[in-house]
């Protein structure tokens, strides 16, 4: 009687230990949800407000791609006429994807260090970037529903 005593006060210290551990361990994983959450709210309320490209340079590229999850740059310069085909498509789906995808420009004129870190060789280029990295590239004029088309698709595999 005295052993079952013995086993079943040290039980009961192992699962008091185990219930006060699983529930740091399980308040630490809210926390963490809870930061991420609050996270992607003050993204999407960022990126809701940008409705219309965002003019990147060799010294805000970096922080400014950090910022969103999913950033389309239109790399181009003003003596490209492709590139002057290719503006106004930007600027009107910059406006339509207000709030789910932040558009870019880069003019490789000006920012010879940036468009050279991409290998960009031809103009107009257009970049997908998701967490800083390139996951697409459109090279030449395109039209407006091919590039919503590749939009499309990497915001779909957003939700996956």
């Amino acid at each position: 009687m005295f052993t079952i005593r013995i086993i079943a006060d040290n039980w009961v210290s192992i699962l008091s230990y185990m219930n006060s551990t699983s529930d740091d361990e399980l308040e630490k994983i809210k926390q963490k949800k809870l930061a991420e959450l609050q996270k992607i709210a003050a993204s999407k309320t960022m990126m809701s407000s940008i409705a219309a490209p965002v003019v990147l340079t060799d010294s805000n590229f970096a922080n400014e791609i950090a910022k969103y999850p999913i950033i389309l740059v239109d790399f181009w310069a003003p003596w490209c006429g492709p590139c002057k085909m290719v503006s106004p498509i930007i600027e009107q789906l910059a406006l339509e994807y207000s709030g789910r995808v932040i558009f870019g420009k880069v003019n490789v004129d000006e920012n010879q260090i940036t468009a050279a870190s991409f290998g960009i060789q031809s103009i107009p280029t257009i970049m997908i970037l998701k967490g800083g990295k390139a996951v697409d590239v459109m090279v030449g004029a395109r039209s407006k529903s091919q590039i919503e088309t590749k939009l499309k698709q990497h915001l779909a595999s957003n939700r996956d």
